[in-house]
Order: structure tokens, then C-alpha cells, then sequence
């Protein structure tokens, strides 16, 4: 390498290195404001000791009285921290899925629902909620239930299509999953055409949010988002090998169909888990791994931690924003980032014409 290439080089690890240290503080910044923004305003001193008490007690100074005090940890606690948290996690799972997937299909426009988790998830939720369906012994909802199993028919079901039609091609995927989505569609409204009194209850939930979040429903979700993330960051190098296709993938001794298959499995499971308990909230999982491109490039080793740590910077501001902006009442998260993610990514679409939709600066 010449010594201009060897400064380009150097250049990108500072690049990439002040990019990731910027995610990882802004990180736990938005986490934390958003536990003190609300219709409730908690001074940042009682909202940092909320979080250090049940650690060990201490923390920082506070300036609120004994009443107060109490109030503030109730809220930051079991209301704004559980729900924070989990708007950052399903961001990370949604954007990751999206950067897997635009990567397995070769397509800038895939993104966590092309092979009908979202319908799937729809129809799943819409048919607990109608039928009024819960654990009564736990007191829980089984909506999220029959979401997470809606999503995971609905990515199998398109696999095996696909399978069928002569191997699971990103061609046969995608139309498949074209299909089955529209299938789950075409059901969903049969479902909310008899839904009757539930029909406000079904539209709310498929427009995304993240009321009513406890603990628990972290606890549910985590396993199968630790399983899924784990099962497409192990495979970074092969979905690098698949950027660049199918045939120079096998050139480089990459098995294309299996690998295929075991990167769908992980970015399925991290996108059922994520709609199970947000509903299906559009762009992130679109947009993300776009933005993130533009500035560290495409290779994965570097890309999904980032795609990560900005997906979940995204919803918890998304969030923040959609709880605070016409406070008290709430708008659906889904809202807000399609009007956030719709102008953002016609500016990606502009500039094509300087990089290449996948990561990477066109060649002049």
C-alpha cells in the first residue's frame, strides 16, 4: 500500500473509531433523557439516582424532598426505564435485521418485513386481541405472543415458497415473501372487518408504540433477541462474501444457500421479537443501515455494531418524541419515523449517484 493509500486508510479507522465512541455515549444519553423527559419533568441528579439505587443505594446528589423523591423513582423505574430500554432494544434488533437482510437479498430496499413478518406479526395480534385471549394465571396479554409466532409463520412459510420454487434464491425470497405478506394482509382484514368493539384496540397496535412496557415484557423478548443478534453477528465475513453475490460468494468458498438460511433465521427472530412488542414501526430497519454505510462503509465487522447502537438511538428518541410532542397524549412511534425515515431516505435515493446503494463510493 502507497503512502496515499496508507493516509485514506488511517483516515477511515479514525473515522469509524469516533463514529462508534459518538453511538456508545449518545447511547446511554438518550436512554437517560428519556427517563426524565415527560409530562413529569425529573430533574437528570434524581433521575441518575433513581437508576444507582437499586444497584447498591448512593448515587448521585439529590435535590427533590422525601415525597418527591419516592414519585421520581416509581416513574423512572417502572415506567420510563423499562419502556426506554426496550425501544432501544427493538431499534438494535429492527436495524440489524434490516442491514442483514439488504445484504442477503443484494437489495438496497429490504428491509426486517420483506418476507411478511409484519403481516404475519398483524394477523397473529389481531386474532388475540379479538378473541380476547390472555394467561390468566399471569395476568399477561397474549397478543405479543401471537405476534412473535405470526412473524416467524409468516418468514418460514415465505422460506418454504421459496424453497419450492426451485431453491431459496434472493429472487424467490422476495417474491415469496411478496406473497405470503399479501396473503396475511388480505387476512388481517377479514379479522378487523368482524373485529367490532376491538377495532380501535388492533389500530392503535399496528401503528407501533411502546406503552404500557414493564420489566417483564424485556425479560420475554430478551432471549430470543440475544439468539437472533448472536446468530447474524457470528456470521459477519460470509454476509461481506454475499455483497458481492452469489457466485463470487461460492468462489470464496462461501456455501451461499446455507448461509442464506442461517443469516434468515437470526434476522427473522430479532424481527419477531422486536414486533411482538412494538407493533410493526416502519424505517428504522430501512434507514439505519443506510446512514450508517454512508459513514463507515459496508464491511460487516464494523457495521452491525454501529447499525446496532444507531437503531437504538433512533427509537428511543422516536419514542421520547412521540410521547412528548403533543403531551399528554401519545402519538404511535410508527408515525413518527415514517415522518422522520420518509424524507431521510429520499435524500439516500439523491445521492446515488455518489455511492453505491449497498456501501461504498462509486468508481469515476
Amino acid at each position: 500500500m502507497n503512502r496515499e493509500g496508507a493516509a485514506r486508510q488511517g483516515h477511515r479507522e479514525r473515522l469509524h473509531r469516533a463514529f462508534s465512541l459518538g453511538l456508545a455515549l449518545a447511547l446511554p444519553a438518550a436512554i437517560i433523557l428519556a427517563a426524565a423527559i415527560g409530562s413529569v419533568k425529573i430533574p437528570l441528579p434524581e433521575v441518575l439516582r433513581a437508576v444507582w439505587d437499586p444497584f447498591g443505594g448512593g448515587g448521585p446528589g439529590a435535590s427533590a424532598g422525601p415525597g418527591e423523591r419516592e414519585m421520581y423513582q416509581v416513574i423512572v423505574t417502572m415506567i420510563r426505564l423499562p419502556r426506554a430500554v426496550l425501544a432501544a432494544l427493538s431499534g438494535a434488533a429492527l436495524a440489524v435485521a434490516g442491514a442483514a437482510f439488504q445484504s442477503v437479498f443484494h437489495n438496497p430496499l429490504a428491509d426486517p418485513y420483506v418476507l411478511g413478518a409484519s403481516s404475519g406479526a398483524a394477523l397473529g395480534a389481531a386474532v388475540a386481541v379479538v378473541a380476547n385471549l390472555s394467561l390468566s394465571a399471569l395476568g399477561v396479554g397474549l397478543a405479543p405472543v401471537y405476534a412473535f409466532v405470526g412473524a416467524l409463520a409468516a418468514v418460514f412459510l415465505s422460506y418454504g415458497l421459496a424453497r419450492r420454487a426451485g431453491g431459496p434464491s434472493p429472487l424467490a425470497l422476495l417474491l415469496a415473501g411478496v406473497v405470503v405478506g399479501s396473503c396475511a394482509s388480505a387476512a388481517l382484514s377479514l379479522v378487523i372487518y368482524f373485529s367490532g368493539e376491538h377495532l380501535r384496540q388492533i389500530t392503535f397496535w399496528l401503528m407501533g408504540g411502546f406503552e404500557g412496557t414493564t420489566w417483564r415484557s424485556i425479560l420475554i423478548v430478551l432471549p430470543y433477541m440475544t439468539l437472533g443478534g448472536a446468530l447474524v453477528f457470528i456470521r459477519f465475513r460470509e454476509l461481506d462474501a454475499l455483497l458481492l453475490g452469489d457466485e463470487t460468494a461460492r468462489g470464496l468458498g462461501v456455501d451461499a444457500e446455507r448461509v442464506r438460511a442461517f443469516l434468515v433465521v437470526g434476522a427473522s427472530l430479532l424481527t419477531a421479537a422486536a414486533v411482538a412488542v412494538s407493533g410493526p414501526i416502519g424505517f428504522v430497519g430501512l434507514v439505519v443501515p443506510h446512514l450508517v454505510r454512508s459513514v463507515i462503509g459496508a464491511e460487516h465487522r464494523r457495521l452491525l455494531p454501529d447499525v446496532a447502537m444507531a437503531g437504538a438511538i433512533l427509537m428511543v428518541a422516536a419514542d421520547t418524541l412521540a410521547r412528548t410532542i403533543i403531551a399528554p397524549t401519545e402519538l404511535p412511534v410508527g408515525i413518527v419515523t415514517a415522518l422522520t425515515g420518509g424524507p431521510f431516505f429520499l435524500w439516500v435515493l439523491g445521492r446515488r449517484r455518489r455511492f453505491h446503494p449497498l456501501g461504498g463510493r462509486k468508481a469515476t
